[in-house]
C-alpha cells in the first residue's frame, strides 16, 4: 500500500492523472474476468467455470459503530490444542512461607558490636543490643513471639553474600544503604549483585577517633580532620569507610598514611596496638567498640562528621511482601513512638478513641491481613519489644555506657531536629 502512494504522488508530480483507486480496483477485476474466460470457454470439454466473484462495498462507519464492533481480545484457556498454556512456575515459595515453616527468623548481625549486636554472656547463641533487638521487632511482627529468631554473626565480606543465598532471611547489621547495593552491587564470588532496603534504622555518620594527646606536625591537639595531616588513619576494607575516607582527604588536599584492615576486629585491634594515630568508621561503631579498648577513657571521637551514613535492613531483592513486612514491622516501633505508644501503656492504649492507634494496633482496618500477618502484629511488637525510644534508651541511652544522643534520631514531632518518621498507618 504504501507502495502504491509512493507511485501515485510520483505519477502526479509528473503531471499524470490517475483514476480514483477504487475505480481502477473495479477495473482490475473486470479484466480478470474477461481474461480468465478467454483463456478457455466455458463450453468446451474439461472447462470449469470460474468461481463468481462479487464484489461487495464496504460500509463506511463512523468512529463510535467502528469501535462498536471491534472484537473484544480474549485470552485463551487452553492451547489450540487442548493443553493448559505455560506458566512461569516458582522455583521456591516466598520468603515469608519459608520464614513460617522453618518457625523462626534467622537474622544476620554483627559479630560483636557493643550497643548494636554482641553476644550476650548469659545465653548461648542470644544476642542483645539495638540491632539485635529489631530483628526480634521482625520475629514478633511474623510469628508474635520475639524470641522466635536466630542470630547469625557475619563479617564484612560475608554479610551480603549470605542475603544472596539465602542464610538469612534478614541482615540488620549496621549497613549503610547506598545506591550501588540497591542498584547492583560487584562482588568476587557472586559477580553483580541486587538487594533491596528497608526503613533508616539509624541515621549515621562517619567519624575519627584518636588517643588523647595526639598532636599535629605543627605540636597542637588534634582538634578536627584537618589536624591529620600526614596521620596513618586504620580503616575497614570493603566498607562505605574507606571510599569517605579517600574522597574526603583528597577534596581537603590532606596525606595520610592508609592501614587498611580486613575486618573490624583486625582494625581495632590495630589501632588499639598503636598501629596507627586514628581510626574511621561510623559514629555508632567507633562509640561501641571504644568501650572494648584497653584504656577507653583515652580516646576521643572527633566532633566533625565527613559522611552521612543511614543505616537500613538487607533483604533479597524481587519478594516485596518480604521487604514489606520487614519495613512495616520497623516503622510500627517509630509510629507507636509518634503516637506514645508505649510496652507499659498498652493495655490502655487498647481503648483509645484515637483511630490512628487503633489501626496501629490492628483494632481497625486490615493491614496486617494485607501484609500476609495478622492484624495485631504492631501490636505483638510493642507488648514483646517496646516502640524505638524504648529500643534506642535501652541500648545506647543516658543510662547504658555508650549515653550516645539520638540527634537525628529522634522522632520528627518530638522536637530536637529529629527526622525520624513513619509513613500513617491508614
Amino acid at each position: 500500500m504504501k507502495h502504491s502512494n509512493h507511485v501515485e504522488r510520483a505519477l502526479h508530480n509528473r503531471g499524470v492523472t490517475t483514476m480514483p483507486r477504487s475505480l481502477s480496483a473495479s477495473l482490475l477485476i473486470i479484466m480478470l474476468i474477461l481474461l480468465s474466460a478467454c483463456t478457455l470457454p466455458f463450453d468446451e470439454p474439461g472447462a470449469t467455470a470460474p468461481p463468481a466473484i462479487i464484489v461487495t462495498p464496504t460500509p463506511r462507519l463512523d468512529a463510535t459503530e467502528a469501535v462498536a464492533q471491534v472484537p473484544p481480545t480474549t485470552v485463551p484457556t487452553e492451547s489450540p490444542m487442548g493443553a493448559t498454556p505455560e506458566v512461569p512456575s516458582v522455583s521456591e515459595p516466598r520468603l515469608l512461607e519459608q520464614v513460617l515453616a522453618r518457625g523462626r527468623l534467622v537474622c544476620g548481625v554483627n559479630e560483636d558490636l557493643p550497643g548494636f549486636a554482641s553476644p550476650d554472656p548469659n545465653q548461648t547463641g542470644n544476642y542483645r543490643g539495638f540491632d539485635a533487638d529489631f530483628c526480634r521487632v521482625i520475629a514478633a511482627a511474623v510469628f508474635g513471639d520475639a524470641t522466635a529468631v536466630e542470630f547469625v554473626p557475619l563479617n564484612v565480606s560475608a554479610r551480603f553474600r549470605a542475603v544472596i543465598n539465602g542464610d538469612v532471611d534478614v541482615l540488620i547489621r549496621n549497613t549503610t544503604w547506598t545506591a550501588l547495593r540497591d542498584t547492583g552491587l560487584q562482588d568476587d564470588q557472586l559477580g553483580l549483585i541486587r538487594l533491596d532496603f528497608g526503613p533508616i534504622i539509624f541515621h549515621d555518620g562517619q567519624r575519627f577517633m584518636i588517643r588523647e594527646g595526639l598532636t599535629t606536625t605543627s605540636g597542637q591537639p588534634v582538634v578536627d580532620v584537618a589536624g591529620l595531616f600526614g596521620k596513618s588513619i586504620c580503616v575497614i576494607d570493603n566498607t562505605t569507610s574507606t571510599l569517605n575516607l579517600r574522597d574526603q582527604m583528597a577534596a581537603r588536599g590532606l596525606p595520610y598514611i592508609p592501614i587498611i584492615k580486613a575486618t573490624t576486629d583486625e582494625a581495632f585491634a590495630a589501632y588499639d596496638n598503636e598501629e596507627c594515630d586514628a581510626i574511621t568508621s561510623d559514629t555508632s561503631q567507633l562509640v561501641g567498640r571504644r568501650v572494648t579498648l584497653s584504656n577507653p577513657s583515652e580516646h576521643t571521637i572527633l566532633a566533625e562528621q565527613i559522611s552521612r551514613e543511614p543505616l537500613a535492613p538487607v533483604v533479597i531483592e524481587h519478594d516485596s511482601q518480604w521487604r514489606d513486612i520487614v519495613s512495616w514491622a520497623i516503622f510500627a516501633t517509630i509510629y507507636a513512638e509518634e503516637l506514645d505508644v508505649t510496652s507499659r501503656n498498652l493495655s490502655q492504649e487498647l481503648t483509645s478513641s484515637n483511630p490512628d492507634i487503633q489501626r496501629l494496633l490492628g483494632r481497625s482496618g486490615n493491614i496486617g491481613v494485607n501484609l500476609g500477618l495478622t492484624n495485631d502484629f504492631a501490636l505483638n511488637i510493642i507488648r514483646e519489644v517496646g516502640n524505638y525510644e524504648e529500643i534506642y534508651n535501652r541500648n545506647l541511652g543516658p543510662e547504658t555506657p555508650f549515653d550516645l544522643d539520638r540527634g537525628p534520631n529522634k522522632a520528627w514531632n518530638k522536637g530536637g531536629g529529629g527526622v525520624l518518621s513513619s509513613p500513617p498507618f491508614r
